[in-house]
């Protein structure tokens, strides 16, 4: 089944979407939703509610193999059934899309002009469940808020880091250092992160492929040479705040990095819309971004 995995992942065309919200980002996604958070009073009912949410839009006719690759899960999702199965194996059996795992446990302070990841202190006994529940591979997120070399630096090792271990479970990491859209030196950073990656990347033994997730870069095609790089499965780029259209028109100018959109995917989806309106809606969105990722300017 990996096996299987691997080369959709690879060369299949379409895109990952992406929902992973955790504890501290879930209200806002409810609210999105338009589920107010005097809706649920306890952290129980609040993820029951944002799993509703995640069942609803992986059932719907429009959440499908033809345009979507892979889907990315928060931890509580992939413990948790849908129509009976496991959330992973639902995906992988009923929709033939490849399930992926958040794994990070959100961000430390910034420090350095970066936010480092949280110290994952359950990685090994997470891995372990993962590989029990039919997940492909991970990814963990970290963000970028300066163009300050030493935390660029400090940021990828991190990733690197953690994606070894990940690899050596037989998974693969999705390594995500998000630059901040709104940051005043984001071009800057980015230039200073693909030399950061590019150096990681050709440490990397045979077999150890990775993939990517990266804000879109503010120059077109910047991450070129490392979509070209012998130890990239595939690049995969955030909306990272941009709407919908901006950031598919965004994506379109990048040759071979397709999306994994999270608020873009779902940024029109109402729990109060009829199942005729919400899978249309949801359809609307998923053309869209299969449309970005595989069609360039």
């Amino acid at each position: 089944m990996q096996e299987k995995h691997l080369e959709r992942i690879r060369n299949g065309k379409g895109f990952i979407a992406a929902l992973d919200q955790s504890g501290g980002s879930t209200p806002k996604a409810l609210k999105n939703y338009g589920i107010a958070e005097d809706a649920y009073d306890n952290e129980d009912k609040m993820f029951d509610l944002v799993h509703d949410m995640r069942t609803r839009i992986i059932t719907s006719p429009a959440f499908n193999s033809e345009r979507i690759l892979g889907a990315i899960l928060f931890e509580q999702t992939m413990d948790r059934h849908i129509e009976g199965k496991y959330t992973a194996d639902y995906l992988a059996e009923e929709k033939e899309i490849v399930p992926f795992l958040k794994v990070d446990k959100g961000l430390a302070d910034e420090a350095d002009g970066v936010q480092l990841m949280k110290p994952i202190t359950d990685l090994d006994e997470l891995l372990q469940r993962a590989n029990e529940r039919n997940i492909f591979g991970t990814k963990m997120r970290s963000v970028i808020k300066q163009a300050n070399a030493q935390g660029i630096q400090k940021i990828v090792k991190q990733q690197f880091d953690i994606g070894k271990d990940i690899l050596a479970a037989g998974l693969v990491p999705i390594i995500e250092p998000e630059v901040d859209i709104f940051s005043e030196d984001k071009s800057q950073s980015e230039e200073i992160l693909k030399e950061e990656l590019l150096k990681q990347l050709n440490e990397l033994a045979d077999g150890q492929d990775v993939m990517l997730k990266l804000s879109i870069p503010t120059v077109a095609n910047l991450y070129k040479e490392i979509v070209d790089h012998p130890r990239v499965i595939r690049i995969v780029a955030l909306s990272g705040g941009y709407p919908l259209v901006e950031a598919n028109e965004k994506l379109k100018e990048n040759e071979g990095i397709i999306a994994s959109f999270s608020r873009a995917l779902t940024q029109n989806l109402n729990v109060n819309q009829s199942d005729e309106s919400f899978n249309q809606t949801l359809d609307d969105a998923v053309e869209t971004i299969y449309d970005a990722s595989v069609n360039k300017k």
